[in-house]
């Protein structure tokens, strides 16, 4: 993750007075983002209710089917397709070449990006709403602010916009606050480390509590009640850590490849196509449960653990790993921490069902952990996750000692990210969203 260098700017100690002022500009963003995530999320729940429940009951088929889902995977990669290709703003930037965070765009991305984000998230697209959501919101109130709030600088938007987008992605400012903590610590200036922190954790705040009180998201996952930590706990939360960071470097190693592969296709219409045909196959073979960014699908594979056998869950690591890297490779607009976070569960219920003395809480705590700190490259959030689906700050000092492995397992290994080299469409990719190679 990165923002712009907001350390080569030395920043004054901000007063009281000014504090509490900029603390409306930053609610009004912060309540702005959430309604902004949550006007893509039910977009795209309208859409995937009538692409999955609707139109098959009209036509008497069952949605599980494996001919369905490939049937509607290969649709989706061609409406996403002839999004990036025809649609003003191309679609935004590819997000394979972009991290969480990232500078501010011209406004004409949005609605091409956003329709793309909500193609995949309803067509069932492996990939999560994080990035294409936090650029939308930093493009557009950058942009507003500079006509709205004239006296706050675009830096300090940008920066509470990503802060509320975070916030109301995962329900909670805790997440802005550790992602912020590290980001704002290397900035000169500013006054202490909670001043620079104010603004953006009053837009987190204000940006979470609305989507709460919208939406409700939660990461939490019901699982048996986890009271008393003992050393073999610990030891397996380590074990489990590791493995699962190593299946995520398996991802962050292949990605280039899958990357060339597809985009030596050159079109953004027969990438996209490709992808969904692929992803239509890998979604017959594992089923629904390896679709969508993974969230629900995360609740329902932990919940109903015992309906699937051990062979049956390292089959869905596996075709959700492939299902990853092929949606963030050929085109499709999401983040690629959401899917990784059920991959995380999965390796984590799968280790479970191995040695079922491991409690399930540390399990599935370690393994999203190992997935989330590879995906991501921050301890961190992989900690926040792993603590955010068990709902359990028992899990919380065991999840501090496993991300010291992981974490020297990815320190110097590539980050799960494509830098471009040229462009493969008629326009920039920074300035409109084509795909870079």
């Amino acid at each position: 993750m990165s923002t712009t260098d907001q350390s080569e700017v030395e920043l004054p100690t901000p007063t009281v007075r000014q504090l509490l002022l900029l603390s409306i500009p930053s609610i009004i963003i912060g309540v702005f983002t959430a309604l902004t995530l949550w006007l893509v999320d039910e977009a795209a729940d309208a859409l995937h209710d009538g692409i999955w429940t609707s139109l098959p009951l009209a036509l008497g088929i069952d949605p599980n089917s494996g001919w369905w889902v490939f049937l509607v995977l290969t649709f989706t990669g061609i409406a996403v397709g002839l999004t990036i290709w025809l649609i003003p703003g191309h679609g935004g930037p590819d997000t394979a070449t972009t991290e969480l965070v990232e500078p501010p765009m011209s406004p004409v991305i949005v609605p091409s990006l956003a329709l793309a984000a909500i193609l995949g998230l309803a067509g069932g697209v492996s990939l999560g709403p994080e990035n294409p959501i936090i650029l939308i919101n930093v493009s557009l109130l950058v942009w507003l602010a500079a006509r709205a709030f004239k006296a706050v600088p675009g830096r300090m938007v940008s920066m509470m916009a990503i802060s509320g987008t975070i916030g109301a992605l995962f329900g909670t400012p805790v997440a802005a606050a550790l992602i912020f903590t590290a980001i704002m610590a290397a900035v000169k200036g500013g006054g202490s480390l909670w001043d620079k922190l104010f603004l953006p954790l009053v837009a987190a705040a204000a940006g979470s509590i609305t989507m709460t009180l919208l939406a409700h998201p939660s990461f939490a996952i019901a699982m048996p009640a986890y009271t008393a930590i003992t050393g073999w706990d610990v030891l397996a939360s380590i074990v489990i850590a590791v493995v699962a960071t190593a299946i995520g470097l398996v991802a962050v190693y292949l990605f280039p490849l899958f990357y060339r592969v597809f985009h030596s296709l050159r079109h953004p219409l027969l990438i996209t196509v490709a992808g969904g045909l692929i992803l239509g196959v890998l979604g017959a073979i594992g089923g629904p449960i390896t679709l969508f960014k993974g969230l629900t699908q995360m609740n329902d594979l932990v919940t109903h653990r015992d309906a699937y056998s051990p062979g049956q869950l390292t089959l869905i690591v596996v075709i959700k790993l492939l299902a990853l890297l092929v949606s963030a490779s050929a085109l499709f607009r999401g983040g690629r921490i959401f899917p990784s976070v059920f991959i995380g569960a999965a390796v984590g219920t799968l280790a479970a069902a191995l040695v079922p003395g491991i409690p399930l809480q540390v399990a599935v705590a370690s393994g999203v952990l190992g997935l989330t700190v590879a995906a991501a490259r921050d301890g961190w959030v992989a900690i926040f996750v792993g603590v955010a689906v068990t709902q359990n700050l028992i899990v919380l000092p065991i999840l501090c000692l496993a991300i010291l492995p992981a974490w020297l397992m990815v320190t110097r290994a590539p980050e799960l990210l494509i830098t471009p080299r040229r462009t493969i469409t008629p326009t920039s990719p920074r300035a409109a969203g084509g795909a870079g190679r």
